[in-house]
C-alpha cells in the first residue's frame, strides 16, 4: 500500500517483488482495486499499530540509553570513548 500511495503506476514498483509471479501481482492489484475501501481501512489500522510500536520502542530505548549514560566509564576505556566522541563530532560537522 505504501507503494500505491506514492501515486506511481503498479508497473513502476513491480520489480520490488521478484519473488511473486506476474499473475500473483496482477491478482493482488485486482483485489486491492476491487476492495479498495476495506483494504485502505486495514492499511490505516496497520499504520496506526506500526506507529504505536515505533513510539513504544523509542520511549523504551530513550529510558534504556539514559540509564546506560549514567554508568561511569571504566578508566581503561576513557581514551577510546574520547576518540569516538572526536570522530562523531567530526562526522556531524561534515554533514
Amino acid at each position: 500500500m505504501d507503494y500505491l500511495h506514492t501515486g506511481h503506476p503498479p508497473q513502476f514498483f513491480r520489480n520490488y517483488f521478484p519473488q511473486i509471479t506476474d499473475e500473483q501481482f496482477d491478482a493482488a492489484m485486482f483485489y486491492i482495486d476491487a476492495n479498495h475501501t476495506e483494504v485502505e481501512a486495514e492499511y490505516q489500522i496497520v499504520l496506526k499499530q506500526a506507529e504505536e510500536n515505533r513510539q513504544y520502542w523509542e520511549d523504551r530505548n530513550r529510558e534504556h540509553f539514559a540509564r546506560i549514560a549514567l554508568i561511569p566509564l571504566k578508566p581503561d576505556k576513557e581514551a577510546l570513548w574520547e576518540k569516538l566522541r572526536v570522530q562523531k563530532a567530526k562526522h556531524e560537522s561534515q554533514a
